[in-house]
């Protein structure tokens, strides 16, 4: 077995691996969150939906940014699974926007829309990037 056989085999995962990754990442993120709001609420600090939105940007990209870094870089697998996360955050914030509309003003719905697109999109590059492997 050559060191190219074990790169290429090193890189594929499964799918799942990485939503679930993902997954976790961002439930991490979210906990970060709410400590530092627990934190500084009694010291007159609340955070706006921009810090929520942020900070589990953060923690998500990690996963698949060290799939990116282990291997030759896919573009195209990587364009496709900004476009899909882009896609359901907008969606999904749109949808609730118009079912929730005190909550628009807060950008609660792209917040949402995101905690559920990053893995999706996460999956999406995985896919791609083994399907190229494979090809």
């Amino acid at each position: 077995m050559t060191d190219e056989d074990s790169a290429s085999s090193s890189i594929r995962r499964q799918p799942w691996d990485l939503v679930v990754s993902t997954v976790v990442s961002e439930l991490f993120g979210l906990v970060v969150c709410g400590v530092v709001t627990l934190v500084f609420w009694p010291l007159g600090w609340l955070p706006d939906s921009a810090f929520f939105f942020g900070v589990p940007v953060m923690f998500a990209a990690g996963p698949v940014s060290a799939l990116y870094r282990a291997g030759p870089p896919r573009r195209l697998a990587a364009v496709a699974a900004f476009l899909a996360t882009l896609t359901v955050t907008l969606l999904l914030g749109i949808a609730a926007g118009r079912a929730f509309p005190p909550l628009a003003d807060h950008d609660v719905g792209s917040l949402a829309g995101f905690l559920v697109g990053a893995p999706i999109g996460a999956g999406v590059f995985v896919w791609l990037s083994n399907r190229a492997n494979v090809a």
